[in-house]
């Protein structure tokens, strides 16, 4: 028992989290390349070398320069044991994103210093501030010239109604940076220094020895004069406010040229927490350590390796410890699964785990079995996780088969990419065509060149628009209520729905059928 705990206490499992563009792909693979897993960082942006991101593994995400899936990357660093969840930056994607953030600790929020905080960065923050959990954030592209740091701190704190803490403070920015005043390590750390000159240590004031050239330098004088005002009226840092989710450590640096990134992880793995219960069977609470292994399914990706049409299950380990070859139930069905194949993951790169306590993330090879939101559970007390959260689409398309002699492949590409949860399908009530409902437009550009790429199936989607998915009480349906204005489909349960226009056909049919009840899901 005591083994089991210590080996929990060591896991750091957290997601990464902002717009697309602000440098979340490339601030993992600066960790990856601390942890010792890569030897060089390939960004995103050097595609004609043909390096791309260590976590963009889906030949989309290669050609477009895109994370469209969330990767999880798993990493040793001074002795704690790490799992980055990298997820969709791009706001098409956000329901992944959504369940990836239910099966971490901790977020890290990255910044574009010189745009600040963007639409998608917001809609993230308030998911993660729902569940209480901390949120570390990282002010990136110091290299480039940025906003004012103190109008960057106080946006945090009016547009997301949390404290912001610097933890250290730029000296200059763009071409005139020349480093980082360390608040917390009370050091000076030099851009673009070699590794034994790169720290300066500060004296009992906070200030550098004179003889230092950067002493004397205008752009340090500015950095004290902030420091000062901080320490006058900025916020103190609180640990238990910051593990409460109300308080952000604010860190600035440069992902791109590996400055920054280094002093911000080493911080981050000592406040960040490590995993903690879970209210399982709806009020009881379950302790990480607990000796009975449990966890859920909060993502499927088919085709993680092309070659052998394979299907992997994520499954975040909420309690004890898994071992290869454990036999579990798994709640939905009571069945038994006998758990023999499971992986861990560096990207696209994978090996086998044999064993894997409370926090981390393991990798089931599925036949079909699983579907997101799945809890399983080793002893004999039952345990359910509660519910993920799941999105009503918004746009929809009627998608068909360009090749009517390769039905077999489309439909088998059809029900393994509509497993993974981020399309949904639905059939047409009497005519039984395929109908593709998403949030955004991009998973039906994603989902044509899958099955394309990975099925050998091209197919016809033709657009039906945006729509007001609502469904309905199969008691009170009649099928003679549908009309071009409301289209009558049933999803993969065979549950009735309709498909309004518009918010106005919507209301119009309400106050037709003013008995009948509609829901935003069932």
């Amino acid at each position: 028992m005591n083994k089991l705990t210590d080996e929990v206490k060591k896991r750091r499992t957290f997601a990464i989290i902002s717009h697309p563009d602000a440098g979340k792909t490339t601030i993992t693979e600066q960790m990856l390349l601390f942890g010792g897993v890569i030897r060089s960082a390939g960004t995103v942006k050097a595609r004609k070398s043909g390096h791309y991101a260590t976590s963009d593994w889906m030949a989309i995400e290669k050609k477009r320069g895109i994370s469209v899936t969330s990767s999880v990357m798993q990493f040793e660093y001074q002795g704690k044991r790490i799992n980055i969840l990298d997820t969709p930056g791009h706001q098409d994607f956000s329901e992944d994103t959504y369940r990836t953030l239910m099966a971490v600790d901790a977020a890290v929020m990255v910044i574009d210093s010189a745009k600040g905080i963007e639409p998608q960065t917001k809609k993230l923050f308030k998911v993660v501030k729902k569940r209480g959990i901390p949120i570390f954030t990282f002010m990136n592209k110091l290299d480039r010239d940025g906003r004012e740091p103190l109008d960057l701190i106080a946006e945090l704190e009016d547009l997301l109604g949390i404290e912001g803490v610097a933890m250290n403070w730029p000296i200059g920015m763009g071409k005139q940076l020349k480093g980082l005043y360390d608040i917390a390590n009370n050091r000076v750390e030099l851009y673009r220094k070699d590794e034994k000159d790169r720290y300066l240590p500060l004296d009992d004031e906070g200030k550098l020895d004179p003889s230092q050239p950067l002493a004397q330098d205008g752009l340090y004088q500015s950095t004290l004069d902030d420091i000062d005002l901080l320490k006058e009226a900025g916020n103190t840092f609180d640990e238990e406010k910051v593990l409460k989710g109300d308080q952000t450590p604010v860190f600035f640096g440069s992902a791109l040229t590996n400055f920054g990134v280094e002093t911000f992880l080493d911080s981050f793995v000592n406040l960040a927490p490590a995993p903690e219960g879970h209210i399982v069977n709806g009020d009881q609470e379950l302790k990480a350590d607990d000796p009975e292994f449990s966890g859920f399914v909060f993502k499927i990706q088919a085709n993680m390796n092309p070659n052998h049409r394979d299907r992997i299950a994520f499954v975040r380990i909420g309690s004890g410890e898994f071992k290869k070859g454990i036999d579990v139930t798994l709640a939905r069905t009571g069945k038994p699964v006998r758990l023999n194949n499971a992986t861990e993951f560096m990207s696209s790169e994978r090996v086998q785990v044999s064993d894997a306590v409370a926090g981390d993330i393991v990798g089931l090879y599925d036949t079909g079995n699983f579907q997101i939101g799945d809890s399983i559970y080793a002893g004999k007390k039952k345990i359910v996780y509660p519910e993920l959260p799941q999105f009503t689409p918004e746009i929809f398309m009627r998608v068909t088969a360009k090749n009517v002699m390769k039905q077999k492949s489309f439909h088998k590409g059809m029900n393994q990419l509509v497993q993974e949860g981020a399309i949904q399908l639905y059939r047409g009530w009497a005519t039984d065509d395929y109908i593709l409902g998403a949030v955004g437009q991009l998973q039906f550009e994603v989902f044509s060149f899958r099955m394309k790429n990975e099925y050998n199936s091209e197919v016809e989607l033709h657009s039906l628009g945006n729509r007001v998915a609502r469904w309905i009480n199969p008691d009170q349906l009649d099928p003679k209520m549908s009309s071009s204005r409301n289209l009558l489909v049933k999803d993969r349960e065979g549950e009735p729905l309709f498909l309004f226009e518009n918010a106005f056909a919507e209301r119009w049919f309400k106050d037709k059928y003013p008995d009948v009840e509609l829901s935003s899901r069932l």
